[in-house]
């Protein structure tokens, strides 16, 4: 399976796009029924114009990188994947988990970033 997304697969690449990047998305998933929808919604909002200052990542969820999401308190109800965090200034703004649509993850942007 393939996605345009970015891979983060090291802490370290994970604290360089906290860093590096004002307004990110992760997506810390497998690649399964749950989780490849996310990420083909993240792919298209990447996509459009008006989202070019967001960063979009995507790690899997059963690697050492993805520990900063599933160890975030704002995560540790979660009981579905993927998670998916946004943070805003190095911090995080907010996080869902389970399945969402493109205009799901619109939304929250809206909410969140914009």
């Amino acid at each position: 399976m393939k996605t345009k997304l970015q891979h983060l697969k090291t802490v370290k690449m994970v604290e360089e796009a906290m860093k590096n990047n004002e307004k990110l998305i992760i997506c810390a998933g497998r690649w399964g029924p749950m989780c490849i929808p996310v990420y083909r919604a993240m792919e298209n909002i990447e996509s459009e114009a008006k989202y070019k200052d967001i960063a979009f990542r995507i790690v899997e969820f059963d690697i050492e990188a993805a520990m900063p999401i599933k160890e975030a308190e704002e995560c540790s109800g979660f009981m579905g994947l993927p998670f998916t965090v946004y943070y805003y200034k190095q911090k995080i703004a907010h996080a869902t988990s389970s399945i969402q649509s493109k205009e799901q993850l619109e939304e929250n942007i809206g909410k969140y970033f914009l």
